[in-house]
């Protein structure tokens, strides 16, 4: 029996499309954990992490949010304790949060706000994690007055619970209007995860004092409610790994993203792995730019 005509062609055609559907994807970055189980005792040290899994700059270019989104706690707090802070950005980054699993099964930020009274009680009957994607659009850095602000596009959950007095006011900014508010303070300090180096601060403590605070919806953030303390360190230029917080209390993981530096720096960071560094960079070595020194050779 003689095979049809067409069947060559058609799974040169199903090949080809094969390949440019893997073409498509981007290329999974090749980065070591160390082992470990439920027990936190069989957690490995951060510092010998940092130590025995150093992270190559060609690894850290191939990171994206979606990728981070797969992996567990532990892994990304791995993963954040081998970064450095890199300079404090300045401008609009997009953002996306990433939540882990509380033990009870419900979201871990759900458990911690419910410890919370007086404010958390007005989010009483939302789903937090929901309140967080719809309304949550990334954070705008002014880097020069040490200052952040918060890019909401739609008020109209906040409103529903009465969390929004009035109209607040809305901003231009990179041509679209939005609403920039919870504004915090930023400076290098102390992170709550990993102390042998500094991270960046975003700090809502005392938000009431920065210049256009709007106390409602504005105070949810500061010291007379969730008293929210973010930190973040660089993945690399225009990427950024954070760890948000209530009230010294882990909450969640997110991602910050300036897609423009990204793409301008990438190839630089590759070859070389150096960055700016405003923040301590404390006093372990870290072995990442060795290692893109010793790839370019």
């Amino acid at each position: 029996m003689r095979l049809p005509a067409f069947a060559p062609r058609t799974g040169l055609i199903v090949l080809a499309a094969a390949v440019l559907a893997a073409c498509g994807k981007p290329e999974v970055p090749n980065i070591g954990f160390a082992s470990y189980d439920r027990n936190y005792q069989s957690k490995l040290d951060l510092a010998q992490v940092d130590y025995k899994y150093p992270i190559p700059p060609a690894e850290l270019a191939k990171v994206t949010p979606e990728w981070l989104a797969k992996l567990d706690q532990e892994q990304l707090d791995q993963i954040y304790a081998r970064l450095p802070a890199g300079p404090i950005p300045d401008g609009a980054f997009d953002g996306r949060i990433l939540l882990p699993r509380g033990e009870s099964g419900k979201f871990r930020l759900s458990e911690i706000v419910g410890g919370f009274t007086g404010t958390a009680l007005h989010l009483k009957g939302l789903v937090v994690e929901d309140i967080g994607e719809a309304l949550w659009r990334g954070k705008v850095f002014f880097r020069d007055e040490r200052v952040l602000r918060n890019r909401i596009e739609d008020l109209t959950i906040l409103k529903k619970v009465g969390l929004v007095e009035g109209e607040p006011k809305k901003m231009s900014y990179g041509g679209k209007e939005t609403w920039l508010l919870f504004p915090a303070k930023l400076y290098c300090g102390q992170s709550l995860l990993d102390a042998r180096r500094e991270s960046i601060i975003i700090d809502y403590f005392f938000s009431d004092e920065i210049p256009g605070y709007q106390e409602s919806p504005d105070f949810l953030a500061g010291r007379r409610g969730l008293k929210v303390r973010d930190e973040i360190r660089m993945i690399r230029p225009g990427l950024y790994l954070g760890r948000a917080y209530l009230d010294r209390a882990f909450a969640l993981n997110f991602t910050l993203h300036d897609k423009a530096t990204d793409d301008k720096a990438r190839e630089e960071f590759v070859r070389t792995g150096k960055v700016q560094e405003e923040c301590w960079p404390g006093t372990q070595r870290r072995t990442v730019v060795a290692a893109a020194a010793k790839a370019a050779y």
